[in-house]
């Protein structure tokens, strides 16, 4: 089989521009349905253990969910994924307001974020792959951020099952950068997550206030609810009565990953649904992953003919860590001029027995 791209209508944005859907279908017969809007992945079939393939992303069918409350179902993030405190930051001895869009608080690059633009597009094909180049500039003062952004993300879905994400920015002045991807996967397809078996790769996590905002430094996972270091069901220990758990009515936490090598593109997380099989690694190349257990979704969000209730998908976002602009013993997330931001994540699906 070979693999393919092709094109189709997304609907009309409320600006009167076109949205358009790229159906990359691999050698395996994996689908991944991503749209210039958003960069979002709207749709992804993956085998299960019998090679039945069910789509595990929560999504929309057409533009308009997502320019409303779509908890920015696998869109692309920027310029900063996660919060940062108050919406501000100082740098350079400049002081900055962002768009506040999450109680006193910044997310994911703003209401208007790169979640919520028309990316530019260009298609690829090699032998092993097949894949879309995203491009975006970002101007001066978008969201309140500092400085013209450069953004290029390329997305490649491999005959291996690997859906590969490269992101890369530069920007004329210092500016924080901090991209990644907001996908929610269901592996069963239908129903909640709390089954699913989840190990995570760090030692330790970033401690949060009620507003989500890092406090303090991280701790040592042990002994905690937070321990994925072996496999544990989501369910497991969700509802357990612990202050940190209370704030984010589940897991909505930043995990230090531990690195063999600083930088190189290593496993952070596995998953894997014991009912169909279905095993997702996600990888990268960033210090930190934040585990989403869905506890905000709810049965008033539906699209692809699904209800979106209630834990019924999780999200693993490789990142730099929350409200590092405000954290000097947090790893930099600024991007100066002369220099290039570039990173590496991929979710690479299989099956097991």
């Amino acid at each position: 089989m070979q693999a393919t791209i092709t094109q189709s209508p997304f609907g009309t944005l409320p600006d009167g521009r076109e949205a358009t859907l790229y159906t990359l279908t691999n050698a395996n017969g994996m689908i991944a349905r991503i749209s210039d809007l958003g960069g979002v992945i709207a749709e992804l079939h993956v085998p299960d253990r019998d090679g039945v393939l069910t789509d595990v992303c929560h999504g929309f069918d057409n533009v308009t969910p997502y320019m409303g409350d779509s908890h920015y179902f696998g869109a692309l993030i920027g310029r900063y994924g996660n919060r940062i405190a108050n919406g501000r930051f100082t740098l350079d001895g400049s002081a900055y307001q962002l768009d506040v869009n999450n109680g006193v608080n910044h997310l994911h690059g703003g209401a208007d974020g790169f979640h919520r633009r028309l990316w530019t597009t260009e298609t690829f094909n090699t032998p092993k792959s097949v894949g879309l180049i995203l491009t975006y500039v970002s101007p001066d003062g978008e969201q309140g951020f500092p400085g013209t952004a450069e953004v290029t993300v390329i997305y490649e879905l491999r005959n291996d099952n690997e859906l590969r994400i490269a992101f890369h920015a530069i920007a004329d002045k210092a500016t924080p950068m901090n991209l990644t991807n907001h996908a929610y996967f269901n592996l069963a397809g239908e129903g909640d997550i709390l089954g699913h078996q989840l190990t995570i790769f760090g030692d330790a996590y970033t401690p949060v206030d009620s507003g989500l905002i890092p406090v303090g430094a991280p701790v040592n996972v042990a002994g905690t609810p937070f321990d994925f270091r072996t496999p544990h069901a989501i369910g497991e220990r969700i509802d357990q009565q612990d202050q940190q758990l209370a704030y984010g009515a589940g897991y909505d936490h930043n995990f230090v990953l531990t690195k063999k090598q600083a930088g190189a593109l290593e496993l952070a997380a596995r998953v894997v649904d014991p009912s169909s099989g279905r095993v997702l690694e996600v990888l990268t190349q960033e210090p930190g992953i934040q585990f989403y257990s869905g506890n905000f979704l709810h049965d008033g969000v539906s699209g692809k003919g699904r209800t979106y209730g209630h834990r019924s998908a999780l999200c693993l976002e490789p990142q730099h860590f929350p409200d590092s602009p405000n954290r000097p013993d947090f790893p930099s997330t600024i991007l100066r001029p002369n220099e290039e931001y570039s990173t590496v994540m991929a979710y690479r699906f299989s099956c097991v027995g």
